[in-house]
């Protein structure tokens, strides 16, 4: 029986790292998405992603076989609420973010939440940060740091402040999974897009800015919902369960490194010669970690 189990947590770990390393490929392209909008708003956007995210992950769970989707939100209970206001307020802020500074900047303050996420698990859940991710943090550390050095001197401190504010939620959205890591957390995703539907439409009807956008915006908007974020979050949360948070956000750093590089092929946003450099270094310190996540435990026969 302890053969099968150590079996079972084995797979169970790898699928974790893959789901979550591919979490970050679908978050990666929001920047994209965002510069190539015609002129919707930051609430705007907000909104029409929120909703697009809802639907999706209300259909997601309703089709799931053998739950119903009112006994999987009963089961996720009030943290799964609170889970999706850390991450809605992470959605508007990251919105904000992305519109007030370079993508590449924007990315690179995002990927704090590595560290904040390792902080706040430390102190919530009582979970330890291993040897070898603090020296894979060190290492990813160190190529924001090169990243950084030209991101922050083209950005505005706006946007640095939403960049932070962003990190933050999202690893308070991270802490908040792991919490309640015993059931499915995935009702929490859909909490996120009922709290950022109220806060987008509330701020665009008491900004007067209207709810009209072009029909690109709006495409962009459901693109955003059902694909960059709703698909990205589905694959996270899944993955929130094997992973503890601070290799949870390392290994999501996949974000970071691809952000820049969408941008840059498709509207022409080119980084520098130290933030490609930069990236490479960060993108080799998640590697480091995926390969060291999947090999770290003893060989089963020794157990």
């Amino acid at each position: 029986m302890a053969i099968a189990d150590a079996v079972h947590d084995e797979s169970a770990y790898r699928r974790g790292v893959v789901l979550v390393l591919s979490a970050g490929v679908f978050w990666s392209i929001a920047g994209l998405l965002v510069r190539l909008m015609d002129a919707a708003s930051e609430w705007q956007i907000l909104t029409y992603r929120s909703i697009a995210l809802c639907l999706t992950l209300s259909l997601y769970l309703a089709l799931r076989p053998g739950v119903s989707l009112l006994a999987a939100f009963r089961a996720a209970g009030t943290t799964a609420a609170l889970a999706g206001l850390f991450l809605a307020c992470g959605f508007a802020s990251w919105i904000f973010a992305m519109t007030h500074t370079t993508i590449a900047n924007a990315l690179f303050l995002l990927s704090a939440s590595t560290f904040m996420a390792a902080l706040l698990a430390r102190l919530v859940l009582g979970e330890q940060v291993k040897r070898a991710t603090l020296a894979f943090m060190s290492l990813a550390t160190a190529g924001v740091a090169v990243m950084v050095a030209e991101g922050v001197a083209i950005g505005t401190l706006t946007g640095n402040l939403f960049g932070l504010g962003a990190a933050l939620a999202f690893a308070a959205f991270t802490v908040t999974l792991r919490r309640g890591r015993a059931a499915d957390m995935t009702p929490a995703v859909c909490w996120a897009g009922i709290w950022g539907t109220a806060f987008g439409a509330g701020m665009v009807w008491l900004s007067g800015q209207g709810f009209a956008v072009s029909a690109n915006d709006l495409a962009l908007c459901a693109l955003m919902g059902v694909v960059q974020v709703g698909l990205g979050l589905i694959l996270f949360t899944a993955g929130s369960r094997h992973l503890p948070a601070a290799e949870l956000t390392l290994l999501s750093l996949t974000e970071v490194v691809l952000g820049p590089v969408w941008v840059w092929l498709g509207v022409g946003e080119v980084p520098s010669a130290l933030t490609l450099a930069g990236g490479a270094v960060v993108l080799g310190a998640v590697a480091g970690q995926a390969i060291f996540s999947v090999r770290r435990r003893p060989p089963i026969g020794v157990l």
